[in-house]
Order: structure tokens, then C-alpha cells, then sequence
């Protein structure tokens, strides 16, 4: 019942109406019905929806530097009508600014946005930029994953989302999924919890349910493992040059492990051994087809941050977002160009490039996830959650 009084309140944000008798509602298991399927409710959704405004879905912007709503902020978000936004520090000052800007930033959509971060706890963490309220420093994840406490992981993951949730947030891009096993490693480095697979598997599905259980999507990353790299994908293509048998059994293992999750983070990078054409996996249509088809994984999957040079050194802002979507990317994260992403991928169906159908199967899976969040959407933790003394006591556990 739940999710589908979610789905109607989307629904009623288009100015649709539909005649549904309540008694025709069903519950089975997790799922709600109508009349059958959830299917038709989405189908009748996208039909409604402009080709324009199915692509702003598949689109997550950033704006890095601005702590209000600028004129030209809104001025994008209005054309572009993104399915969501990321906060990075610089857009992170104070208590109230910051609250203000999440509101306003939701208030130019009618559809529910993902307003997403990195919050990773170690070097990544985003609220910590605040200047006029504490907020819980999380220890690193490889100290955490050293503990090897799986219940300790959940609990830091629920002081996290606590806290994100005092802003609106609804998604986080953690927990990291990276196996650490090249010491030479400075990416990744204690951002991973630890150098076993199976540690850092477990460890990162229990933090992923604490983020749940406080209404966080987490966004499990960087699919297919960036824990063997030495290059920066902010600066250059990373190379793994490991055999397939051996990525199954250690990389990708932790991936495996997560298959029922609701979303993976695909990284930018090369591995021969799944494509041979040295493409990175964010526009590697083999590299997603292992984890859609030889895993099993039938939930969004998300880019890293298209304007990072591993991209930007190798393909045109346009081939970057064709390649993407044809690869089976669904949520395009940071375009550089927003406005450009758009009308590339509008004019890449008209000719033909595209399928519209594969937008399609994309939107529909992002506003299924969407109806998991749109209860809640304009709720927000109260303040007293920040550093707060039951925070507190998790990470003093911690040695």
C-alpha cells in the first residue's frame, strides 16, 4: 500500500488522474499491485512525460560552488528538470543556508529528486564543511572494516544517513565496494573497508542497510573494482589488468554480494580481460553486460562523474553520453554540460542512435526507486541529530 500511495503522489505531479477502486490495491511480499501490475502505472507515466523531460531524469548535476540558489542554478534546473542533484562542499556552509538550498533545489521539480552525495565517512565526507554546527567525523572505513564487526558497520551506516537526512538528502554514493590490494593504491586507499573480498562485501551491505533503515538509497561503488588501480580516473584511465576468473573470485565478489542492492556506481575504468577495445567500463556495454547479465543485477545503474578525465581525455562530451546510454548506464552523473547532455541524447533518437525504448526501460527504473523516497521527500531529521550523544557512542567504540 505504501509504495503505491508513493507512485500515486508521482502520479498526481504530472496532473493525471486515475480511477482506482482502493480495493483493488494488493499487497504481495514487498510489492503492491494494481490490478495486477505496477507496470501499467509507469507505462501510462512515461507517455505522458516529453522525450526532454525523460532525459532530465537520467541526469544528476552539480552546481560546486554555490551555497544559495543563484539565478543561473535555477535557471538550469528549470530547463533541464534533472532526477536529482549532488552536494559537494562548497555547497555546504552553515545549518540554515544549507537546509534552504536542498529546499529550494527541490522546489524546481514536481517529480521527487535524488539529492545525493559522498559520504563515505575517512576523507570523504561533505558535511563536515559545516561551519556553524558539529557534525560526527566517521572514522575511515578500513578501520572499521578492520573490526570486522558487521553490526558496527550497520550502525555507522545509520548515523550517516541520521545525519543526511537532517538536510533532505536521500542518497549517498557509499558504501565503496573496492577490494584494497595494491598498495600502491592512493584512490582508493581506507576508503575501502579492507583487502578480502568477502570483509569488504559483508561489511558494506551491513553499512548499506543502516543507510536504508533512515530512507538513504545507497549506491554501491566502483563497479568492477577500482581497489587494484595505481592511476586516478579524475586524472587518467586506470588499467586492471587481471584475468576474468580472477576478477570473479576477488573484484567482483563483493559486487556478487550485492546483487539484490538498489544501486551500483560504475567506475571509470579499463579491463582488457572483459573488453578487449581498453573502453572504459562507464561506456563499456561488455563490462555492464557482466554485471547485469552474469551477475543478475536488475537495479540502477549510475556513472561516475562524467567529467572526470578519464572520459574527457579520451571522448567528446557527446560520445560520452551516447556511449553511456547505449552501454546501459541509467543515471548519467555529472555532465559537464547539462543543458548539452539533453539535447544530445534528444537528438541522438530523433536520428536514431538511440532507442527511445532504452530511455524508457532507464526513467521507468529510476521512478521505481523514486516511489521508495517520495513519503518522506519533504521530511527532514530534526537538527538534534547532528554529533549527536548516541552518534557519539558508536564512533568512541570504535579504536
Amino acid at each position: 500500500m505504501k509504495r503505491i500511495l508513493a507512485i500515486f503522489l508521482i502520479l498526481l505531479s504530472f496532473g493525471c488522474t486515475m480511477k482506482t477502486d482502493i480495493s483493488t490495491i494488493q499487497s504481495v511480499g514487498e510489492k503492491s499491485i494494481v490490478e495486477g501490475s505496477v507496470d501499467s502505472i509507469y507505462d501510462e507515466m512515461l507517455q505522458k512525460m516529453t522525450l526532454t523531460e525523460k532525459i532530465g531524469q537520467m541526469l544528476i548535476v552539480a552546481d560546486e560552488n554555490s551555497d544559495t540558489m543563484t539565478s543561473e542554478l535555477r535557471d538550469m534546473l528549470g530547463r533541464v528538470k534533472p532526477g536529482g542533484f549532488i552536494l559537494f562542499g562548497g555547497n555546504i556552509t552553515t545549518y540554515s543556508k544549507t537546509l534552504e538550498l536542498v529546499k529550494q533545489i527541490k522546489n524546481t521539480s514536481d517529480i521527487p529528486m535524488f539529492i545525493s552525495i559522498d559520504e563515505e565517512g575517512g576523507e570523504v565526507q561533505r558535511l563536515l564543511n559545516l561551519e556553524d554546527s558539529e557534525v560526527s567525523d566517521i572514522p575511515s572505513m578500513a578501520r572499521i572494516g578492520a573490526m570486522g564487526d558487521v553490526s558496527l558497520a550497520t550502525k555507522i551506516g545509520r548515523v550517516i544517513g541520521e545525519e543526511l537526512r537532517v538536510f533532505g538528502i536521500n542518497m549517498n554514493f557509499a558504501p565503496v565496494l573496492d577490494v584494497y590490494s595494491n598498495k600502491r593504491n592512493k584512490i582508493i586507499g581506507e576508503r575501502s573497508f579492507g583487502s578480502e573480498p568477502e570483509i569488504v562485501g559483508k561489511m558494506g551491505i551491513s553499512f548499506a542497510m543502516g543507510q536504508k533503515s533512515t530512507g538513504i538509497i545507497p549506491v554501491y561503488k566502483h563497479f568492477p573494482g577500482h581497489g587494484n588501480t595505481e592511476t586516478d580516473s579524475h586524472f587518467a584511465l586506470p588499467v586492471v589488468k587481471k584475468e576474468k576468473e580472477e576478477l570473479w573470485n576477488f573484484d567482483l565478489l563483493p559486487f556478487r554480494m550485492a546483487v539484490s542492492g538498489e544501486a551500483i556506481m560504475v567506475g571509470h575504468l579499463a579491463v582488457p580481460s572483459l573488453d578487449s577495445s581498453n573502453t572504459p567500463a562507464t561506456l563499456s556495454s561488455e563490462i555492464i553486460s557482466v554485471l547485469k547479465d552474469d551477475i543478475g543485477f536488475q537495479g540502477l545503474i549510475v556513472s561516475d562523474a562524467l567529467n572526470m578525465n578519464a572520459l574527457q581525455n579520451n571522448y567528446t562530451e557527446s560520445e560520452i553520453y551516447i556511449k553511456a546510454i547505449e552501454a546501459g548506464i541509467d543515471l548519467l552523473l555529472m555532465p559537464p554540460h547539462p543543458e548539452v547532455a539533453v539535447k544530445t541524447i534528444e537528438e541522438a533518437v530523433y536520428a536514431g542512435r538511440l532507442d527511445e525504448n532504452r530511455i524508457d526501460e532507464s526513467v521507468k527504473k529510476i521512478l521505481t526507486l523514486k516511489a521508495q523516497i517520495a513519503d518522506d521527500y519533504d521530511e527532514y531529521a530534526d537538527r538534534s541529530f547532528l554529533a549527536s550523544e548516541e552518534h557519539r557512542e558508536v564512533i568512541n567504540s570504535i579504536p
